[in-house]
């Protein structure tokens, strides 16, 4: 009876613990629905990429800076200092974690890119659209890395073996390659937006965009030219006001070339953005910035704060100065925790005696809010604003006149036109357009960096440091022509013995 049974039981297979009906990565990528959701998990490393990339892109420069934690000197608070200050290592959980973040992006591009052949069931046209959509993404990233650490890796399969996972440093000149080769592959390969606002995934004008700012970086402003002249008839323009492109009402409107994506919320499913109370003074209660009277927002707060240089650099009249900062009042502690008792303008502030004052990003703030730390905002990542302003510059580096193209941000923003001709002194009034225009946008570090002013308007700022913030670190502000690269990470380093480090590190 006993044998009889198990040969009865022997008909099934208890070892198939698989229906066959499930999914597997051998059977998933088929539909276009499918590639659709496959191509939308590249996206979400954005979000844990943003999280950590003010740090290295904004506050790396002369922008922002931090609220002093004297009280506090544990690693995270010292380690997100140190970036802003110039002297971080190669231990920086903060930076490592941009690097990271932009591998596990690339990789879920890789899956994508790799996996179409397998799509048998889906159109051509979904195939091209998954394509476009991860080549934009993976040159995005590289983009990114390209820019913080030099040469980098250049992973362009998925890694399915473990001799497969450990490559060593490409050229700059190859990564750059590379970025060119997918951009083009995803403007030639995504259809243009059709109505606004748009579903916030990547379109033939975001790698356009990606595509010219490429180019600008690379002093190619021909080419950056061409496809800058484009962007208007896929139907790309200014809002009416500057703060119309970051209302939580106006999300992927015709100003947005691209945008992360959010969605407040305590529910399953929401993505909610917790950047405003990050960008807040630290504070006992946000209730006179935010309209509720949330809990104490005295850690993980007081990050990326307007310095004293950018507020000088506000032409009289500039609509953008209060639709971009506030100023909080009160009473500090001694941990800079302020008690707020009020919020003015930043326009013709002047401080009251004997009253404490922070300055406060104020361009994310659109309540009201459901929960601290749970905002509704979009991150911009490429708006037609700057579209214009990369044209200014590349028509200006050519020789030819870019006065209309400058002109017709600064009227938005209140301002009356430049008719400056030297071509010399106008990449200068270009550049400090930009730095006003997309002010904690994390593009400030890259313009430092790719413009031949960069090292010393850095220099200039860091003297004017030392002796106005407090509590700063004695090696604070060493501002070296080296460090405009940050160091490669060092786990990646113990892990992959063809990873050197960039000159100037120790280790």
């Amino acid at each position: 009876m006993l044998v009889l049974l198990i040969a009865s039981s022997c008909k099934k297979s208890y070892i198939d613990l698989v229906p066959e009906d499930s999914l597997s990565p051998e059977t998933f990528f088929q539909t276009d629905d499918q590639l659709e959701q496959a191509v939308l998990a590249a996206y979400v490393p954005l979000r844990d990429l943003l999280v950590n990339d003010y740090h290295t892109s904004e506050m790396r420069s002369d922008n922002t800076h931090y609220i002093p934690n004297p009280n506090n000197r544990g690693t995270a608070t010292v380690y997100r200092e140190n970036v802003s200050d110039w002297n971080n290592d190669a231990n920086n959980d903060y930076v490592n974690a941009v690097y990271q973040h932009c591998y596990t992006g690339i990789s879920r591009a890789n899956i994508v890119i790799g996996r179409l052949p397998m799509a048998a069931k889906a159109t051509a046209e979904g195939k091209a659209r998954a394509d476009g959509q991860a080549k934009f993404l993976r040159a995005w990233n590289y983009f990114k890395l390209v820019r913080l650490f030099g040469g980098v890796p250049l992973y362009l399969k998925e890694v399915t073996k473990a001799e497969d996972a450990f490559k060593n440093r490409s050229s700059v000149d190859e990564v750059y390659a590379q970025v060119l080769a997918d951009a083009k592959d995803a403007v030639a390969e995504l259809l243009p937006p059709t109505k606004f606002p748009q579903t916030g995934e990547a379109t033939k004008g975001s790698a356009t965009m990606l595509l010219a700012d490429v180019y600008v970086t690379l002093k190619k402003y021909k080419e950056a030219e061409e496809l800058l002249n484009t962007l208007p008839a896929m139907g790309y323009g200014l809002n009416g006001n500057y703060a119309d492109a970051f209302l939580t009402t106006n999300k992927n409107s015709k100003e947005s070339l691209f945008e992360v994506q959010y969605l407040q919320g305590t529910a399953a499913g929401t993505q909610p953005n917790a950047f405003v109370f990050q960008f807040m003074p630290k504070t006992t209660t946000t209730v006179l910035i935010t309209g509720a009277a949330f809990p104490s927002n005295t850690t993980g707060s007081g990050w990326n704060i307007p310095s004293f240089d950018l507020l000088k650099d506000y032409e009289t009249g500039d609509k953008r100065l209060d639709a971009s900062i506030g100023i909080a009042e009160g009473v500090n502690d001694a941990s800079f925790v302020m008690k707020i008792s009020a919020v003015k303008s930043a326009v013709g502030y002047t401080p009251t005696p004997g009253v404490a004052y922070t300055p406060f990003i104020k361009k994310y703030v659109h309540g009201p809010y459901v929960a601290t730390s749970n905002a509704n905002d979009n991150w911009p990542i490429y708006r037609y604003s700057e579209a214009l302003l990369l044209l200014a510059e590349a028509q200006n580096e050519q020789g030819e006149s870019p006065l209309t193209a400058l002109n017709s941000v600064r009227f938005r923003a209140g301002l009356g036109d430049v008719h400056e001709t030297d071509p010399a002194k106008l990449r200068g009034i270009i550049l400090h357009e930009r730095r006003i225009e997309l002010a904690f946008e994390n593009k400030r570090f890259h313009d430092l960096q790719r413009s031949a002013d960069g090292l010393n308007i850095m220099k200039a700022y860091a003297t004017k440091a030392k002796s106005t913030y407090a509590n700063l670190e004695a090696n604070a502000f060493d501002i070296q022509t080296y460090k405009f690269l940050f160091p490669v990470p060092l786990p990646e380093r113990n892990l992959n013995p063809g990873m050197p480090q960039n000159p100037g590190y120790a280790f």
